[in-house]
């Protein structure tokens, strides 16, 4: 019988997130850019809508900033677009089959200083038109700095390997290979590795419906 608990059968399940394969940043920011352009807003009328600087929103633009999944969130409210569009880009089929060879769309977050990596991401269903869910398998590290981050939507993350530090609100748990938490991202909450790195699922529902 499979421990299900054993972080090696975990690892073993889900392979190693090459990093290595990490497409350019830039492709992010030029999403954000069509998308903003499409809505026909400018870069200041885009900061009064999210509370951003214009600076930060640039730097993302241009492929400067590494920005986190709640400030894509964010973005993707405001803009009233999909948030699997501007992880991923525009997917047209119905469903996804992602074989553990063929998972695509590895970007990076930092901090929003940008002194250190928080973690690395690939969607698993990129080619899904119009989904609302977007499933991320997730490469943690730690977080020094205990950043946190608030903003619509709910996630479910489920630890595959390593132990990590969830805080919600006042709270602060330790989970363990097979744990898994739900919450909803209106309340602070910070998702991190407690030592050195670890690696989640996490499947994040925006809170916006693309129009």
């Amino acid at each position: 019988m499979i421990n299900h608990e054993d972080s090696d059968y975990f690892e073993e399940l889900t392979g190693d997130l090459d990093l290595s394969e990490a497409p350019e940043v830039q492709d992010l920011g030029v999403r954000v850019r069509q998308l903003r352009e499409n809505r026909g807003y400018s870069i200041s009328e885009l900061a009064q809508l999210t509370g951003y600087e214009a600076d930060f929103l640039e730097g993302i633009e241009k492929g400067e900033t590494k920005p986190q999944l709640g400030t894509m969130i964010r973005l993707s409210e405001a803009l009233k677009g999909a948030l699997g569009s501007l992880i991923a880009g525009e997917g047209d089929r119905p469903y996804a089959i992602t074989r553990r060879k063929e998972r695509k769309s590895v970007s990076r977050s930092t901090t929003a200083r940008g002194s250190q990596e928080l973690y690395a991401y690939k969607s698993l269903a990129p080619e899904v038109q119009n989904k609302h869910m977007e499933p991320l398998l997730v490469r943690l590290k730690e977080n020094p700095e205990d950043e946190t981050s608030m903003h619509e939507g709910e996630e479910f993350i489920f630890v595959l390997e390593g132990q990590v530090i969830v805080r919600l609100g006042q709270d602060r748990f330790e989970l363990d290979p097979g744990d898994s938490v739900y919450y909803q991202s209106a309340q602070s909450h910070m998702v991190a590795a407690k030592n050195e790195s670890a690696t989640i699922l996490a499947v994040i529902y925006g809170g916006h419906k693309k129009e």
